[in-house]
């Protein structure tokens, strides 16, 4: 009998479903199959679009994502009505991969613009790569799912997902909602639960997956990409996200965009908010608004329909984020709200007087924490965003049309994001970072891309 992996919810720890604990033969019965559908069954790519579009349509309506977003909440303790926010998107995400699938085309290649192309016609197609293996985190256990196989589909490769452990339940309803209610083969997509050191590892190490899609942690990223060198990898990982505030800004504005893009599912976004650059002269005044916005958040059961934070994903994350807040206030910082644990919940943090070097600084918290900074120069402010082993996005408020375009070829991120917080994101995008914060770009139109291999195709005319 299969091991069984108890998912319960991060909040109450209630048991909401088991699912099983998948082994790498059934990897490769996973990958198997859906090698053998490439290869024997391909699909159209009018087909494609047809699955996509309907799983954009049927995900429209209302009651569909409303259970979508009840499992998002139950599994991820995502407040539900972030969880609604989330299974909404998604929608987009499919429509834009339908998109792609409908236009997919390669070039007309001028080989007649040089003597050795007289007679000549060519072209190029684009092909699926292969079987996608696609592992998924915790935080958005739906989209992030649909950001890798919507593109897959749109591509023609069939995807094996590995999801999170903690967040298996959504990804095995999405297969299930594709594949009998939206027409993909059954063998186009397959979830195996399981973790990285077994299941994930399995998938990384298949000779017949051509590509992984990975989102999720630098360290596994990378370790992921240095194991499989002959495989292409795509890492969409982490930031410390940074904005800059210039006296000019809308600051207030700033600030309440801030109370939601640093604490929304208790910061456990690639992009939340978390290093504030404020500049000395509003300094005070900036920290007093925001405090303000972030002590009105409602902080709990993430069932309940005016809850703003909940838990993190687990006990021990809480606690990590929490030993960072006391190493934070222990080397001279200041936590001028929040900073305690109730229950499952750390309450929502903002510290002052930060240094660059703490961790709540220099590493990705995945918490519900803001650090704040004055500075004096945006010079200076620049270069501390800068000084960072990530570059995923970053933000700067001024009204000030010259600064803003300097900063957006300064600030060394993969999106630079002005008078709006680094926590914005639309799934048509192109959405990925520099550094320790990834080597691809997301969205469906450049998912699609990496998914495809390019073939040149020569025809002898004369």
């Amino acid at each position: 009998m299969a091991e069984l992996i108890e998912v319960r919810s991060p909040y109450d720890n209630k048991l909401i479903g088991t699912v099983p604990h998948g082994t790498s033969a059934d990897v490769d019965a996973a990958v198997r199959a859906a090698h053998d559908a490439l290869r024997n069954r391909p699909l159209a790519q009018h087909r494609r679009a047809e699955i996509l579009e309907t799983a954009a349509r049927l995900l429209g309506d209302p009651s569909v994502r409303e259970r979508f977003a009840t499992l998002i909440s139950s599994e991820a303790a995502k407040p539900i009505k972030a969880a609604r926010v989330e299974s909404t998107r998604a929608v987009g995400t499919f429509t834009y991969a339908a998109i792609e699938a409908r236009t997919l085309a390669g070039d007309m290649i001028p080989v007649a613009g040089t003597d050795v192309g007289v007679g000549k016609l060519a072209f190029t197609m684009r092909m699926p790569i292969g079987v996608v293996g696609a592992i998924t985190p915790f935080n958005f256990p739906l989209n992030l799912v649909v950001h890798k196989v919507a593109p897959a589909i749109a591509a023609g490769c069939p995807v094996v997902v590995k999801p999170a452990t903690q967040t298996p339940l959504t990804a095995i309803a999405l297969r299930d909602f594709l594949v009998n209610e939206c027409g993909l083969p059954a063998d186009y997509m397959h979830v195996v639960c399981g973790g990285g050191s077994d299941v994930g590892a399995a998938l990384v190490d298949h000779d017949l997956v051509a590509m992984i899609s990975f989102t999720g942690s630098p360290d596994v990223g990378w370790g992921i990409r240095a194991k499989a060198p002959r495989k292409r990898v795509g890492l969409e990982l982490g930031n410390a996200s940074p904005i800059i505030l210039e006296p000019d800004s809308d600051w207030r504005r700033a600030a309440k965009a801030i109370s939601v893009a640093g604490f929304s599912h208790a910061g456990q976004s690639c992009i939340s908010t978390q290093r504030i650059f404020v500049h000395r002269s509003l300094h005070d005044q900036f920290v007093d608004e925001l405090v303000g916005h972030v002590n009105a958040l409602n902080v709990g059961d993430p069932s309940n329909e005016a809850t703003d934070v909940s838990s993190l994903i687990s006990i021990s994350e809480r606690d990590r984020v929490h030993q960072w807040i006391k190493e934070a206030t222990a080397a001279g910082a200041s936590t001028v709200l929040g900073g305690e644990i109730d229950g499952t919940v750390l309450q929502p943090t903002i510290i002052t007087n930060a240094t660059p070097d703490m961790k709540v600084c220099a590493l990705e918290v995945f918490g519900p924490v803001v650090a704040i900074m004055a500075y004096d120069n945006f010079d200076d402010a620049i270069a501390e965003s800068n000084n960072s082993r990530y570059g995923l996005q970053a933000s700067v408020w001024t009204t000030n049309i010259s600064k803003a375009l300097n900063a957006s070829t300064r600030l060394e991120f993969g999106g630079v994001i002005i008078n709006e917080v680094p926590t914005w994101r639309a799934d048509q995008m192109p959405y990925g970072g520099l550094r320790d914060s990834g080597n691809t770009r997301e969205g469906p139109r450049h998912a699609v891309h990496e998914m495809t291999e390019e073939r040149l195709v020569v025809v002898h005319t004369e």
